[in-house]
């Protein structure tokens, strides 16, 4: 991941923004009466580089998906980013998962950096009638938009929400400074995505604190956590959400997408691992513990 990525991070301030009351009011004050959920995943399933860490010895690439699912409950699913799947590859990807898997869909480019969300009806009907076929393991797609999308284009957003498919989820990440002010989201933002209860991205990178945030429009949170090669601030960096995750889920907050990044795959799965060891530990979750799942009398773990 390139945005925001540094080279020297030994004076960056990793705190998070203070909680905010408006937040926890959107929230509803108390925990939500359904359970907590948390899907945890990474940017991608095909990794050669996870064969003897998520899949076993001599796997074969038709499989990855299958084998990521055990160890990862959702995917940050990029490659919607630059091409609308087909519904028939939708539907390949959905039966390849486990059962609890669910997938967040990028939306495609074209809809949000060259049409910047306005003349591109066509594309979304294309998009949102293939993601259908995800069925019960449809997570929430969410739309990255270009550094360049600011207040400018306030008009298009609101006429997007207006026609974006109430019954499927979507989060938007902001990545131009003009929509934050001391890293919190301008209300008028908040307002329009809260009134179409659709969620706001947090993305915490080490070289564009301007646009992190903890405001949520809604009772989701989806965050994008890009780390530093597992330097010792990732994982404070991981704690500090953790706790701040303990408040929003007290107040009322219902789920969790959370895409742990890292330079290289490997990292990605150790970091993954992490996260979800604090979060069964913290909430009395039973995630999957990211590994390869052991035989019957081996008492060995790759981890």
């Amino acid at each position: 991941m390139k945005f925001g990525k540094l080279t020297d991070i030994s004076q960056v301030d990793f705190s998070l923004p203070p909680i905010n009351e408006a937040t926890l009011q959107r929230l509803g004050g108390k925990p939500a009466e359904n359970s907590f959920q948390a899907f945890i995943g990474l940017p991608r399933w095909a990794s050669k580089d996870w064969i003897g860490q998520l899949f076993p010895p001599k796997t074969k690439q038709a499989d990855f998906l299958y084998h990521y699912s055990l160890s990862f409950n959702t995917i940050e699913l990029n490659t919607t980013h630059y091409r609308i799947p087909t519904p028939d590859q939708v539907s390949k990807w959905a039966e390849q998962a486990s059962d609890d898997f669910v997938f967040c869909p990028k939306v495609p480019q074209v809809i949000s950096h060259y049409r910047k969300l306005i003349n591109c009806d066509e594309e979304i009907y294309q998009f949102t009638e293939s993601i259908r076929h995800f069925g019960k393991k449809m997570g929430c797609s969410f739309v990255q938009l270009h550094e360049s999308f600011g207040l400018a284009q306030l008009d298009n957003l609101k006429d997007f929400v207006k026609n974006w498919p109430a019954d499927l989820p979507i989060s938007f990440e902001f990545r131009h400074a003009d929509w934050f002010e001391a890293q919190q989201v301008l209300p008028e933002l908040i307002e329009t995505l809260t009134s179409h209860r659709m969620g706001m991205v947090i993305t915490d990178v080490s070289g564009r604190r301007d646009v992190l945030h903890t405001d949520l429009s809604n009772k989701t949170a989806m965050i994008r956590l890009v780390g530093n090669e597992l330097h010792p601030s990732d994982y404070a960096r991981a704690e500090l959400w953790l706790d701040r995750l303990e408040v929003w889920v007290k107040n009322g907050l219902e789920t969790l997408y959370l895409f742990p990044h890292q330079p290289e795959d490997p990292q990605a799965a150790d970091f993954g691992k992490f996260i979800i060891e604090g979060l069964n530990r913290k909430f009395d979750l039973n995630l999957n513990i990211p590994g390869i799942p052991k035989k019957p009398g081996n008492q060995m773990s790759l981890f």
